[in-house]
């Protein structure tokens, strides 16, 4: 049986202040630490021996990562960063503040942008702050392929290849993962690893700094079983 962690980021400063966060690579708050570290605490006590460990380019899921693995003292296992487990990015709602949007917008109109599966945000171009091309860490990728305003469907577009070519051979061979990640882009996975029809996936939500374990079928991957580490702070999972 194969076992993988899923892992949403801590609180980050722009969870705490109600923004659209995205592609900004905002840092956890000391409550975020906190939460990454019982993770740490609450995977220790699952006596689980990893084998790799994935995560995206933003500090917020490194962070929440290092410190989770520091907890279980297994900081020297290989850790991938890859671009493509980056949360989805907001577009042009990215850094505002989701109760002045929705003021400004509407209701409906912010939920459809927030939860629908395939409405994408408002886009942004280059001249933008906080298009990606102005930071470092994206300039090795071509421009065509960096993202203006993602709906669910375009990151799950862009997460699930990343997923079926470089994490699913691990997991076909027994290797036990840990993914520290963000909402949208593990919502992806979720709707993959559970089956999840397009419109009821925008309606799971990750709980911050609580793993989810998930027993495996090798053959299928197919969860055998699913929970939240901390039982307290669990949400709603698809039906196993």
């Amino acid at each position: 049986m194969t076992q993988l962690i899923l892992v949403r980021h801590g609180q980050s400063q722009w969870n705490l202040e109600n923004r659209f966060t995205g592609w900004v690579d905002v840092d956890l708050t000391e409550e975020g630490i906190a939460e990454a570290n019982k993770a740490g605490e609450l995977i220790l006590k699952e006596g689980i021996q990893f084998d790799a460990a994935f995560t995206s380019y933003q500090k917020r899921a490194i962070k929440t990562l290092w410190l989770a693995l520091e907890g279980i003292d297994q900081m020297y296992i290989p850790v991938t960063k890859d671009w493509h487990l980056n949360e989805r990015h907001y577009g042009g709602l990215t850094s505002l503040n989701k109760q002045e949007t929705r003021d400004k917008h509407g209701d409906e109109q912010v939920h459809i942008w927030r939860r629908s599966f395939d409405v994408p945000p408002p886009q942004i171009d280059e001249s933008h702050e906080y298009h990606p091309s102005k930071e470092v860490k994206y300039r090795h990728i071509a421009p065509s392929e960096l993202p203006t305003g993602e709906s669910l469907k375009i990151t799950t577009e862009r997460v699930l290849p990343y997923y079926k070519s470089q994490i699913v051979p691990h997991l076909k061979a027994g290797s036990n993962l840990i993914i520290s990640a963000h909402g949208n882009s593990l919502r992806a996975l979720m709707k993959e690893i559970f089956g999840v029809a397009d419109n009821d996936i925008p309606g799971f939500e990750f709980p911050t700094g609580n793993p989810l374990l998930l027993d495996m079928d090798e053959k299928t991957l197919k969860p055998k079983s699913a929970r939240y580490l901390d039982e307290a702070r669990a949400k709603d999972l698809p039906e196993v």
